[in-house]
């Protein structure tokens, strides 16, 4: 039996939109019932960019089963509103977050190993290898790919629409709060491996002659044993890493109460 429901969208949700359907309540009509989740997904809006739904002024889950007249209301990703007596949908973890990113995310990717945030990346991974690590790794999807957001097996992601990677990256710690995990120097540029120190003696065989005679501190990757040193690149390294730290607002600015 054909059903009607009254949807509308939100802040940035309408970013998917078409600029008719923006900003004001649309009316789907549906030859038969479903979820409220295929409806949203519907309208090109994976269901990881969104953070609460309302039906009838209720809070619901994705998989609840709309009704004739309906009135749904889906809002985005909450920061600093506290929501938490609703039913959140994108839950946030305690634990430390990990993220794998796809092949055009290099850059992203490279700077966020900097800031010592764990995201596994190679130019060679598959969409099935990416689905993988979301699954088996319970990592969070960096992907340009909207649809690929929109697989089931996609419990966290974030659609990445900037091609700038000094905005990307910001974006992205807006995004999942990661102020306070943020640890620069801590993990390998090339393979995303933890960095310990290590005695130049027992690496003396990798270093060139004049990294030899001007330097004497050194750290070494786990994963690949890649050596770094404090060379010419790192004086333009902590630039960076400071004007990123310093976008992000301190902890007793938040308002959440996370």
């Amino acid at each position: 039996m054909p059903i009607t429901v009254q949807i509308r969208f939100y802040e940035e949700l309408n970013d998917f939109l078409k600029p008719e359907q923006r900003k004001k309540p649309q009316f789907k009509k549906l030859d038969h019932k479903t979820t409220v989740k295929d409806i949203i997904q519907s309208y090109g809006i994976p269901h990881t960019e969104v953070d609460l739904i309302l039906i009838n002024s209720q809070s619901t889950g994705f998989d609840h089963q709309v009704q004739d007249g309906d009135r749904i209301s889906v809002y985005p990703v909450f920061e600093s509103l506290d929501i938490s007596g609703l039913t959140r949908l994108q839950t946030k973890p305690l634990r430390q977050l990990c993220f794998v990113a796809d092949v055009h995310l290099g850059k992203l990717a490279r700077n966020m190993r900097l800031l010592g945030l764990d995201v596994n990346y190679s130019n060679t991974y598959t969409k099935a290898d990416l689905l993988e690590q979301v699954a088996v790794q319970k990592r969070i999807l960096l992907t340009g790919d909207r649809q690929l957001l929109m697989h089931n097996i996609v419990q966290r992601g974030y659609l990445v629409s900037s091609s700038n990677p000094d905005r990307q990256i910001k974006e992205l710690i807006h995004r999942f709060d990661l102020g306070q995990q943020l640890k620069p120097f801590t993990r390998c540029l090339h393979c995303n491996g933890l960095l310990d120190q290590v005695a130049k003696t027992a690496i003396l065989d990798q270093l060139e002659v004049k990294t030899k005679q001007y330097y004497e501190d050194f750290v070494q990757c786990r994963g690949c044993c890649k050596v770094y040193w404090k060379g010419s690149h790192y004086t333009k390294m902590e630039t960076f890493i400071r004007q990123i730290i310093d976008s992000v607002p301190p902890p007793d600015e938040k308002t959440d109460g996370r």
